[in-house]
């Protein structure tokens, strides 16, 4: 059967990849433009967690998490290795009285949205590497986490293999002659269509490598507030990514030396194990934040539609992204689309 149509999706990270995707596979001649840059997809620590990166006034980030995180369990993995999970649950903790305050805010904020998490007061007896001193956690069981890098590479290669091109970065939109444009290059979206309010914002994130003799890699991601910071420890078959810092820096991508202190000092606060790993790497990316925190994702012009801005859940949403999109190319939008407006 020939092409729907020709589709430029002008980004190469989770989203832009799982848009086109997704195009492939309803028919569209697709090609991708990104750069030799790994951007930001490469960094990230890869949680699928709705309800434990959730809080009170980002309800509608929570259904959008919610829904994409059930197309993660369902049909989005098809394709891809079933190694890239790396993680079936999460346990929050706090470790001092105003982080045990802020946990319970989050649980009967969950629980009054309908989505109760299970708390408990030996959080040791379900992660033992934990602190001794940290008692008091909630369970998220459905919440997954994946190799970020080897997401990204999964689906660069099954995009390949169902025909699509790999091209190279473009500058001004007018040159692209596609029938259809996705905007989906993260932080650099406002270059393509100046007006999108889409700034960066820097995180550092680490990874440490399991080394002979040291307490085993946990098995379930770990976040945690300490002394009011978030910090989360994501396992990999080698280690760990811990994470994340978060501030506004223009577009600085160094990690500095108080960022990369502050995380090893958060990380090894609630699982002291983790000192003697071996410390492998840091870098930074820059999420693509709006200002409510919400992606934006919908349709610019008759040839040109937008999937950027999603921020730290760029590959949590990267299921329900793929699904908006391609529900504006074939005339029939999601349900829920209107949960997230083009501004």
């Amino acid at each position: 059967m020939p092409p729907i149509g020709s589709l430029a999706v002008i980004g190469g990270g989770v989203i832009g990849l799982s848009v086109a995707r997704r195009a492939a596979l309803d028919g569209w001649d697709v090609r991708v433009h990104r750069t030799d840059d790994p951007g930001t997809s490469w960094v990230a620590g890869g949680m699928l967690a709705p309800h434990s990166e959730g809080w009170p006034g980002e309800e509608r980030l929570l259904r959008l998490g919610l829904a994409s995180l059930e197309m993660w369990h369902g049909g989005f993995l098809d394709g891809l290795p079933d190694s890239v999970i790396t993680a079936r649950e999460s346990l929050v903790v706090a470790v001092d009285r105003a982080d045990v305050a802020d946990l319970k805010t989050v649980g009967e904020w969950l629980a009054a949205q309908g989505h109760p998490v299970h708390f408990t007061t030996a959080a040791r007896d379900v992660e033992p590497l934990l602190a001794q001193a940290i008692r008091h956690g909630f369970i998220a069981e459905t919440e997954l986490a994946v190799d970020n890098r080897a997401v990204v590479a999964a689906l660069a290669a099954h995009c390949e293999s169902l025909g699509v091109r790999m091209c190279p970065p473009v500058t001004d939109l007018a040159s692209v002659g596609a029938d259809v444009r996705v905007i989906a290059n993260g932080v650099d979206a406002p270059s393509l269509w100046p007006g999108l309010p889409i700034r960066p914002v820097k995180g550092e994130v680490l990874r440490l490598r399991w080394r002979r003799g040291c307490m085993p890699v946990p098995r379930r991601v770990v976040r945690a507030r300490v002394h009011g910071r978030q910090v989360y420890v994501v396992p990999r078959a080698d280690g760990v990514v811990i994470g994340a810092t978060q501030y506004e820096h223009g577009r600085d991508t160094a990690p500095t030396v108080t960022g990369v202190r502050e995380l090893l000092d958060d990380a090894c606060a609630i699982m002291p194990g983790l000192g003697e790993y071996e410390l492998a790497e840091c870098s930074a990316g820059l999420r693509p934040m709006t200002p409510d925190n919400l992606p934006i994702v919908g349709r610019l012009d008759e040839r040109t539609l937008v999937a950027a801005g999603h921020g730290r859940s760029g590959f949590l949403l990267a299921p329900w992204t793929a699904e908006a999109i391609a529900g504006e190319l074939n005339g029939a939008p999601l349900p829920d689309a209107e949960l997230v407006e083009v501004r």
